[in-house]
C-alpha cells in the first residue's frame, strides 16, 4: 500500500459576507492547528480583512496561507448581501484547482456554482452553511411534514413534528424558501447530496439530540467542530476578525471599566442587518426608558446609503446620545465592533442580538445570556432553540421573518424593548448559571479530547483514508 507523504491539504472557499466568511476563516484556523495545510481562497479585496489574523498563525508555526483568485467582487465588505453574484470567480477558482489539487475543499453555500467545478475535477468537496445542527432539523422536518400553504393565515401556530423539543412556529417566522419551496433551496439540497460530508461550527453538548440527527442523516460525515470562535485567544486575534473595528478601543474599554460586573446590556444585530431610522428610534426610547447600561452598536441603516451623510445619522432621537454621554448610561457605536472583545468583558451582563448563529454561538461562548430579537435567515429557528430548549435568553417579540433589505411591515414598539430588558433583568441570574454551564462545555468541546477537536480529528483521518484509497 502506497505511504502519504505528505499532510493533509484542504481548501476553504468562504462566501464574501461577514457572516459565512468570518466563520469559515476560524475554521480553516482550526484545522491549521492539528496539522493540516490550510489555504482560504478569497478575493483580493476580502483578503486583506484577515491578513493579519493569518500572518500571526503563521508566525505562530501553523501551515495556513490564503490564494487571492484573479478576479474580484467590487463594492463588497463584511455585510455583503448573501445574494451578490460570485460567478466571475468561477474560471479564477477553476484554474487554481487545475494547478494545485488539494485533499478537499470546503465550499461555503452561497457559492453554489462552484459546487459543480469541484465536482468536475473529481476533488472531495465539503459543504458549509453557516448554522447549527438546531434550524436545519427543524426546517428539514417542516419542508417534509407540514402543509405551510395550508396554515389559516401567516400568525397561526404549528408544532414541528418529529423532534425533540417542543417547537412551535408560525408561517411568519419561516425563510422564504420554505414558504414556496423555493429553487434555492432544491439547489443547496442538490449540493449537499453530492458533497463528501458537512462541517458544522456547533457544538455536541449545545444541541446533542439535533447533532444526532445531522450525523445519522450524513451517515456520520457530518463533523462538528466548533465553537470555531474560540480559536481567538488573544486581543488582537479577536480586534481584528472582520474590518477595523469604528471606535477607539480604549473608549470603550474605558467605558465599561468604569462600569460594575455584570450591569452593561451589549445590543448588536449583526454585519448585514439594516434597519429603518423608525424601528432605531424605538430601539433607543426603548433602551432609555428600561434604565440600563447600555452598548449599542449600528451598522447599516437602511435607506442611508441614499441620502447625504448629515442626514444618515438622523435615527437618533433629538439629544439622545447627549443625554447618554452625560449620564453615563449608554454608548453608541456606529459600524464595527470587535464583538468577541466586549462580550467576554467581566461588565456585559447580557446580548441583545439578532439571533445569527455565529453571535448566538459567541454569546453562549462567552457565558452571556440573551435577549433575542430575529430578523432574517434561520435566526427565528434559533430564537427557539436559545429561549425554549437552552432557556437562556428571553424574546423580545419581533414576528415577521424579512428579506435582508426589505421594509419592516411592523415595528417592535419602545414598550416592548423596554419590556423585554426589564423582564431580562429579572430573570438574568438564572439564565446566566445555565449559559456559563454551557460555555464550559464549549471550552472542553474544543480542548484535546473534546467532541469537537475528536470530529476535526475524525475527518482528517477519513481524508487520510480517501487519499490512501485514490492511491492504490
Amino acid at each position: 500500500m502506497a505511504t502519504v507523504t505528505r499532510s493533509i491539504e484542504m481548501f476553504f472557499f468562504p462566501f464574501v459576507g461577514g457572516g459565512h466568511q468570518i466563520p469559515m476563516i476560524d475554521t480553516a484556523r482550526v484545522f491549521a492547528s492539528h496539522g493540516v495545510t490550510s489555504t482560504i481562497i478569497a478575493t483580493p479585496s476580502n483578503a486583506l480583512h484577515f491578513q493579519n489574523l493569518i500572518t500571526r498563525d503563521q508566525n505562530n508555526g501553523l501551515s495556513i496561507f490564503i490564494h487571492a483568485l484573479s478576479a474580484d467582487i467590487p463594492d463588497t465588505d463584511m455585510s455583503a448581501s448573501p445574494f451578490i453574484d460570485t460567478t466571475v470567480l468561477l474560471e479564477p477558482l477553476r484554474q487554481f484547482l487545475l494547478e494545485n489539487r488539494p485533499d478537499c475543499i470546503v465550499v461555503d453555500m452561497f457559492h453554489g456554482w462552484a459546487g459543480d467545478v469541484v465536482f468536475e475535477l473529481g476533488i472531495a468537496r465539503i459543504f458549509f452553511n453557516g448554522s447549527g445542527c438546531f434550524p436545519h432539523c427543524v426546517h428539514d422536518n417542516i419542508r417534509s411534514h407540514v402543509a405551510v400553504e395550508n396554515l389559516g393565515s401567516d400568525y397561526e401556530p404549528f408544532f414541528v413534528p418529529n423532534v425533540p423539543d417542543r417547537i412551535e412556529m408560525t408561517r411568519s417566522q419561516l425563510p422564504v424558501f420554505l414558504r414556496n419551496r423555493a429553487a434555492f433551496s432544491d439547489r443547496v439540497r442538490q449540493l449537499e447530496e453530492k458533497s463528501f460530508g458537512t462541517v458544522i461550527n456547533s457544538f455536541y453538548e449545545i444541541e446533542p439530540a439535533y447533532a444526532d440527527y445531522m450525523k445519522n442523516k450524513w451517515g456520520k460525515r457530518a463533523w462538528i467542530v466548533g465553537p470555531v470562535s474560540l480559536c481567538n485567544r488573544t486581543a488582537e486575534d479577536k480586534t481584528e476578525r472582520g474590518k477595523t473595528p469604528t471606535i477607539d478601543e480604549q473608549k470603550w474599554l474605558n467605558w465599561l471599566n468604569s462600569k460594575k460586573p455584570n450591569s452593561v446590556l451589549y445590543v448588536s444585530f449583526g454585519s448585514l442587518a439594516r434597519l429603518p431610522p423608525e424601528q432605531l428610534k424605538e430601539i433607543a426610547f426603548g433602551l432609555e426608558a428600561s434604565d440600563q447600561f447600555f452598548i449599542w452598536v449600528v451598522g447599516n441603516v437602511l435607506n442611508s446609503l441614499e441620502t447625504k451623510e448629515k442626514e444618515s445619522e438622523n435615527w437618533l432621537p433629538e439629544g439622545f446620545e447627549e443625554r447618554m454621554k452625560e449620564s453615563g448610561k449608554g454608548l453608541v457605536f456606529r459600524g464595527w465592533a470587535p464583538q468577541l472583545l466586549i462580550l467576554g468583558h467581566a461588565a456585559i451582563k447580557g446580548f441583545m442580538t439578532h439571533c445569527g448563529w455565529n453571535s448566538t454561538l459567541e454569546g453562549v461562548s462567552s457565558g452571556v445570556p440573551m435577549i433575542t430579537w430575529p430578523l432574517t435567515a434561520e435566526q427565528f429557528t434559533n430564537e427557539k432553540l436559545i429561549t425554549e430548549v437552552l432557556k437562556i435568553g428571553v424574546q423580545v417579540g419581533s414576528r415577521e421573518w424579512l428579506s435582508w433589505n426589505s421594509e419592516l411591515k411592523e415595528f417592535v414598539g419602545r414598550e416592548k424593548v423596554e419590556l423585554a430588558v426589564r423582564r431580562f433583568s429579572e430573570e438574568a441570574e438564572k439564565m446566566r448559571k445555565r449559559v456559563r454551564d454551557i460555555a464550559e462545555q464549549a471550552r472542553i468541546a474544543v480542548e484535546k479530547g473534546g467532541t469537537s477537536y475528536n470530529d476535526v480529528e475524525a475527518l482528517i483521518h477519513d481524508l487520510k483514508a480517501r487519499k490512501l484509497a485514490n492511491q492504490d
